[in-house]
């Protein structure tokens, strides 16, 4: 099974038409079984870009696209929008070795993320369901500070709690967005993967826009991080290979 994450499309005023034209023929060859959009759909939240993302986003080829909103999706009441145009399970089988769930964090008009106490508390007894399966969680705001994002190191507001279920549950990889930073965090058994910006002219870090393609053989996942336009490699060569100096 191969899952492409995209993230932090921005569509509005940051948005590259010629990135997402890039991207939509990279992802279209690898054909993908899913893609999941971990937020930041829009730019502001406003709903002649919710009508131009609709549209972008119809241009991929795969089975199944997922879509999480994103804290610049709820600006300008977005949040009435965000399921007009793009409805969403939150609990997706994705084939019988394979279950990905989506947290909502994003909140009306706060930058800030959060789950909640009843979400988590639904997302403990959910994945306590699927022992057997490849337990996947996407979210948009960033579970782990990240490098290379500044003083705004802010997770989810209860990220020690949302921690807790996940390794509780045994949940395998954790998808982000929001800091427009690739990165990954491996803790034995579980995996937080950080997708950069895919469209947005705000790149951190590697300073190109990226996505993350996930292929799942045997039970085993392995994450790679794609540049736009750009090369292919493994997301933790990429941060095994960092250094204060950027040069990566």
């Amino acid at each position: 099974m191969q899952i492409v994450q995209i993230s932090d499309l921005h569509v509005g005023s940051q948005f590259l038409q010629e990135k997402f034209d890039t991207l939509v023929n990279e992802v279209n060859e690898l054909n993908p079984d899913v893609i999941v959009v971990t937020g930041d759909l829009t730019n502001e939240g406003l709903m002649k870009e919710y009508e131009k993302c609709k549209s972008l986003l119809e241009k991929f080829k795969t089975k199944k696209i997922i879509t999480i909103s994103g804290n610049h999706d709820y600006r300008n009441t977005g949040y009435l929008l965000f399921k007009k145009y793009f409805p969403f399970e939150t609990i997706n089988e994705l084939d019988d070795d394979v279950v990905l769930v989506t947290v909502g964090t994003a909140r009306p008009d706060r930058n800030e993320g959060e789950v909640g106490y009843r979400q988590n508390l639904w997302l403990e007894r959910t994945m306590k369901k699927y022992k057997n399966k490849i337990k996947i969680v996407a979210m948009h705001h960033h579970l782990i500070a990240i490098p290379d994002t500044g003083s705004d190191q802010l997770t989810v507001v209860d990220a020690g709690d949302v921690l807790r279920t996940v390794l509780d549950t045994k949940v395998d990889v954790v998808l982000c967005g929001h800091k427009h930073r690739p990165w990954a965090w491996n803790f034995k058994t579980l995996t937080v993967v950080n997708a950069g910006t895919a469209t947005s002219e705000r790149v951190r870090g590697l300073f190109e826009n990226t996505y993350n393609i996930l292929t799942i053989t045997d039970r085993k996942i392995q994450v790679d991080l794609k540049i736009v336009g750009g090369k292919r490699m493994s997301i933790d060569e990429m941060v095994n290979n960092y250094n204060l100096s950027g040069d990566e």
